[in-house]
């Protein structure tokens, strides 16, 4: 991450490698975290029906087995993995772009890794981090509409369904995410002869992402 503080613009291929390092750290530890919220649930739906004494003998299990997967230790690590990107974004990498595709990529970035803190913070915290998400992927649909950023184009596809992730996930906005979603992938499979060799693997990914969400 030194050089993502280095004076100047990131280059494309730069953007790829500062956005894959933080995605890999930051994917693992929340399947991490999922995985403990689901045994947490599954445990408090059986809780229902078993008698009393079973369920402390096995809750007595279950923490020895997660001690060493503390879903406090993880959301702490999580928190301070996407607060440190999102550092890197608001202090240098945004502020160094000077291309409409950065600020679109940084823009983005910022939308997930704050849409990702709203998956376990709570009250305000959780709220300042859902307000922030909205603001930049709004922000960034705005750049890509204002510069007619081509449909098929693996940064607009892939804002698009993220965008749509976080109003329908997040924000419970059914209707509009599926509009966007269907809208991006609609535009893409109108222009999917325009799309150039390097980018034909990506573009057809991220279609497939969208139709699976539609």
């Amino acid at each position: 991450g030194n050089f993502a503080k280095t004076e100047g613009e990131l280059t494309a291929e730069e953007r790829r490698i500062v956005s894959v390092a933080y995605k890999n750290v930051v994917g693992s530890k929340r399947a991490e975290y999922r995985v403990l919220s689901a045994i947490e649930q599954k445990e408090s739906r059986k809780g229902n029906s078993t008698n009393k004494e079973y369920i402390n003998k096995y809750k007595v299990k279950i923490e020895e087995e997660l001690k060493n997967l503390d879903k406090v230790k993880i959301e702490e690590e999580l928190k301070n993995l996407c607060r440190e990107i999102l550092g890197l974004i608001e202090n240098y990498l945004f502020p160094n772009s000077k291309s409409d595709e950065s600020r679109i990529f940084f823009l983005k970035m910022k939308g997930d890794y704050n849409r990702y803190l709203t998956e376990f913070l709570m009250d305000s915290e959780g709220n300042d981090a859902q307000d922030k998400a909205l603001k930049a992927y709004t922000e960034a649909w705005e750049i890509v509409e204002s510069i007619n950023l081509t449909p098929t184009h693996p940064l607009r596809l892939g804002l698009a369904l993220n965008f749509s992730v976080f109003q329908f996930e997040i924000l419970g906005h059914t209707k509009p995410a599926k509009e966007m979603a269907e809208r991006a992938f609609n535009a893409a499979i109108a222009n999917i002869q325009h799309v150039n060799e390097d980018t034909y693997k990506d573009c057809t990914l991220i279609m497939q992402l969208l139709r699976d969400n539609l």
